[in-house]
């Protein structure tokens, strides 16, 4: 198929992309081929600058070849295993790898193939695990409004983002939400740290209303991606973990973006210092070269799980694609690159330099917070002339995002801020560019907002 083919609507209107208007896109599509380090090269040729790692995934960049190599060398010698029956080399040397670098005892893990099964899994595996140690009464999952678990039905009821989930209520019963940290937009009104962290102690509160008995699961991004790269203070989780651990509550931390270097540790559970009792990983586990997630759990959990076949007390659930050894083989070798070119500093250093970056927009006046850890930093917008967020209707953030992608560069953007996440090998040279084209756009749109 040519690229006149490839681009016009004709063809592309069989296709239905995420979260996309279809005729919106078909009129000015975005057709990638090509990628390498922290570039995109679409069917054109012209070339695209990934602040996005995609979306929150090339954890290690675009053709990296020991990763590709080691696929290639799997896929010689077996592309599937029965997942009800066995299970393979890659898969066993995996989940081995990964219980040196998750923390604490999380060391009991669970191979799946994308992030919505992993947060599914987590939640499911919170209420077996009552059930199965004297508490089936235990269901309720608490959730954070502006959070993102997932597009299935179980991730969706915890996710507390409006506009994903409407089109499909009513979602599952048993779901609570509380606000999150948003000490920028506080909800409560109040000012950190006079606040005492009032948020957290707003979790407590619930618990005590619906009855602890009554409470699976609270779950959790460490740093929310569709609030805005919304980062706590260093106080909350560690209060969060206390008011869960006191209530025989599990803490589920989704680290689908979060995880495998992108703060600037292995985990976002290491950078906070504080230990989940379930804990989600996927997009960077295996940098986008192949769909795997998982979750991995304390031992103490898994005890509840171990048994003969007489006992039946397995964990009742399962995907095709688990462990799958080719998904395997890309994980093992992304999580060495991870370990052995210290990409977790080097995301602790390009981040900084990012932020250094940032704070001179300050002079513009439109900078209204920046937000993040590592190489996942948000900033959120206001106008000059007010000092509060831009009307509604400006959509400053979107106009900045979709500018700089018409500049090539590409971000995570909405109406009032935008998020860079780029591969963690990125250098300072390409922070630089990503940073020029950005400014320009900045300056382009809020010349046109102000006429």
């Amino acid at each position: 198929m040519n690229i006149d083919q490839m681009t016009s609507p004709e063809t592309l209107r069989h296709m239905v992309l995420d979260l996309r208007q279809m005729q919106t896109f078909i009129e000015d599509p975005l057709v990638i081929e090509k990628s390498d380090g922290v570039w995109y090269e679409d069917v054109h040729g012209r070339r695209i600058l990934d602040g996005l790692s995609g979306i929150f995934v090339v954890t290690v960049g675009h053709n990296n070849r020991r990763v590709i190599e080691a696929m290639k060398k799997q896929l010689d010698t077996m592309a599937f295993a029965p997942p009800l029956h066995s299970t393979n080399p890659r898969a066993i040397e995996l989940v081995e790898k990964l219980t040196t670098v998750t923390p604490e005892d999380l060391n009991i893990i669970k191979l799946l193939s994308g992030g919505s099964e992993a947060t599914e899994a987590a939640m499911k595996l919170a209420r077996q695990y009552h059930k199965q140690t004297g508490n089936p009464n235990k269901y309720k999952v608490i959730a954070r409004y502006q959070g993102y678990h997932g597009a299935t039905m179980g991730a969706l009821s915890a996710t507390g983002t409006r506009r994903r989930k409407t089109m499909f209520e009513p979602v599952l019963p048993g779901f609570m939400h509380v606000h999150p940290p948003l000490c920028y937009h506080c909800p409560y009104e109040k000012s950190y740290p006079d606040c005492d962290v009032f948020c957290a102690r707003t979790i407590e509160h619930l618990i005590e209303s619906e009855g602890a008995e009554t409470i699976a699961a609270l779950i959790l991004e460490p740093i929310g991606n569709t609030g805005g790269v919304i980062t706590p203070p260093p106080e909350y989780l560690p209060k969060v973990r206390d008011i869960c651990s006191r209530h025989n509550i599990l803490l589920i931390f989704d680290e689908i973006i979060t995880g495998f270097g992108r703060t600037g540790q292995m985990f976002a559970a290491h950078t906070f210092e504080t230990t989940p009792d379930i804990m989600c990983m996927g997009k960077g586990m295996s940098s986008g070269y192949i769909p795997l997630a998982g979750i991995a759990f304390r031992e103490s959990i898994g005890e509840a799980f171990f048994g003969r076949d007489e006992d039946e007390v397995e964990f009742s659930h399962g995907h095709t694609y688990g462990g799958n050894p080719v998904a395997a083989a890309a994980g093992l070798a992304c999580l060495s690159e991870i370990l052995e070119r210290d990409l977790c500093g080097r995301a602790r250093e390009m981040g900084a330099y990012l932020r250094e970056h940032l704070e001179t927009l300050k002079g513009l006046g439109i900078v209204g917070e920046i937000r993040g850890k590592g190489l996942l930093v948000g900033i959120e917008f206001k106008d000059p002339e007010t000092g509060t967020s831009f009307d509604p209707d400006v959509k400053f953030g979107t106009q900045v995002g979709k500018t700089a992608l018409k500049k090539g560069l590409l971000t995570r953007f909405d109406p009032h801020w935008i998020a860079f996440a780029p591969p963690l090998i990125i250098t300072k040279e390409e922070i630089d560019l990503m940073m020029a084209i950005f400014l320009d756009s900045v300056t382009e749109v809020l010349k046109n907002v102000k006429g």
